[in-house]
């Protein structure tokens, strides 16, 4: 018996090789040493995916040695690729090439020579995608590098390539698009990344610019103006995403959440509020002493900030409401942010405020700068359940705020004097949405405004004063 199993351990050896050469590359075979994959790539790391088929890196940060470019495509919301190597930026081109030192027979089973991706997190939406600039992802032979591609500009950082095009001017998809699936992105790397821009617009820069010094500490490089050659080592070509307005702690290094976002915002922001700060109290120190009282009394109060709105999705009996508001105990700040409005004055209101009312629209992305544990009421107007719920509802939740979602009556939107009781616009919401997104857009989002029932309404506020005081 002792003697057969050598025979018996050679057999399960050579039926176990065989299985491994039938099934190649099907299987991977541990007698073979594993290939490169993107997984491995710039970072070693565990692979998870998210709801939406993004496998992510986590965890690890081992960097890879083989130079080269590896994509990946699988995800719904965006592409992604990562290059290694002598990389060289060719805008007039739109090219971002890879001077290969190897020999380019290596096997990577991932491996491209020549790819095309669009650095923007919308991947599903042809439409805004065909609005975006495609660049070209190039491996070349490092004998053949030529003068026109000497470097202009070297940098020992890793570089961060994406687009500030598509629906950018839009507050929830500059922060859901852009802000935030930037800092998954790069938040890893602890400020040593260059981002180099596609699409580039000086108003984002100088709107966002507070938070991207908090995530970067280089200047920004406009790869469409900017002819330069820039040359990296490593980059990352497009952005990771996880969600709507949230981040998932479970695919970031060292289990980053929402409110490590909030945190940086914050970071960027505090230098800004301090100065506003100290210019109100030397205001208020010059006021008469009667006027610093009555202040200092409406200061005590809870303080509850309106985003109001003009036009489609406006309160048209708004002044009620904040009289009602007022008398129910709030101190009322009404805001109206436009596109030029500076953020950190508007975070320094939101920040200090315990109640956030407004409708369902872009403006909700400012939930974000909230205090967790303050209570937020979206109102929500006919044909909005699931889009309220699902891009700030659920997410706002996921910040830690009381989240109220107060669904109006068909008697409370201006479609009710405009249809029949009965028509499925009034009756069945769902039906008309069903028939696709520019029905919703035409009736529900851009035709409709509220006027709040405000008895009904008052409920919500005293339970939001009643957790604003416990």
């Amino acid at each position: 018996m002792k003697r057969s199993k050598p025979k018996l351990i050679s057999l399960l050896l050579l039926s176990l090789l065989s299985c491994c050469f039938l099934f190649a590359p099907h299987l991977l075979c541990f007698f073979s040493p594993p290939s490169p994959s993107l997984l491995d790539f710039p970072v070693k790391v565990s692979e998870r995916l998210d709801v939406h088929g993004n496998t992510d890196l986590i965890k690890r940060s081992t960097v890879a040695s083989r130079e080269g470019i590896w994509c990946d495509r699988t995800g719904y919301r965006t592409d992604i690729c990562f290059m290694k190597g002598d990389i060289r930026t060719r805008s007039p081109s739109s090219s971002i090439l890879l001077y290969n030192s190897q020999d380019r027979s290596d096997g990577f089973s991932n491996h491209v020579s020549y790819g095309k991706i669009k650095p923007y997190t919308r991947k599903w939406e042809t439409a805004i995608m065909d609005t975006i600039r495609e660049l070209k992802l190039e491996r070349r032979d490092a004998k053949k590098l030529g003068d026109e591609h000497t470097c202009d500009v070297h940098h020992d950082v890793p570089a961060v390539v994406f687009s500030t095009g598509g629906y950018t001017g839009n507050v929830y998809h500059e922060f859901n698009d852009g802000i935030i699936p930037l800092y998954i992105t790069s938040q890893r790397f602890a400020k040593r990344v260059v981002f180099v821009i596609s699409e580039y617009h000086k108003w984002w820069e100088l709107k966002y610019g507070d938070v991207i010094s908090q995530l970067s500490a280089y200047p920004l490089v406009d790869f469409d103006r900017d002819k330069r050659t820039h040359c990296f080592k490593e980059a990352i070509v497009g952005l990771r995403i996880h969600d709507e307005l949230t981040v998932n702690p479970s695919l970031m290094q060292h289990n980053k959440t929402i409110m490590d976002f909030r945190n940086l915002l914050d970071k960027a922001y505090r230098p800004r509020i301090n100065r506003l700060v100290a210019e109100e109290e030397t205001r208020f120190s010059a006021e008469p002493a009667k006027d610093r009282k009555a202040v200092s009394r409406r200061m005590q109060r809870p303080r509850l900030a309106l985003l109001s709105r003009k036009g489609s999705r406006g309160i048209k009996n708004e002044e009620t409401l904040v009289k009602m508001a007022k008398r129910i105990g709030f101190q009322v700040q009404v805001l109206r942010p436009r596109r030029s409005t500076e953020l950190a004055k508007l975070y320094k209101e939101l920040n200090s405020s315990d109640v956030l009312v407004g409708v369902h629209g872009a403006a909700m992305t400012h939930f974000l700068f909230m205090r967790p544990g303050s209570v937020f009421v979206q109102i929500i107007p006919l044909g909005t359940d699931w889009a309220a719920e699902t891009y700030y509802g659920e997410p706002a939740r996921k910040l830690g705020l009381d989240y109220i979602g107060y669904k109006i009556l068909p008697t409370e939107s201006s479609l009710y004097r405009k249809y029949e009781k009965d028509d499925p616009i009034l009756r069945d919401p769902d039906s008309i949405n069903n028939k696709g997104w520019q029905f919703t857009k035409t009736i529900y989002l851009d035709d409709q405004q509220v006027n709040l029932e405000l008895r009904r309404f008052r409920k919500v506020l005293l339970d939001a004063y009643s957790k604003s005081v416990s």
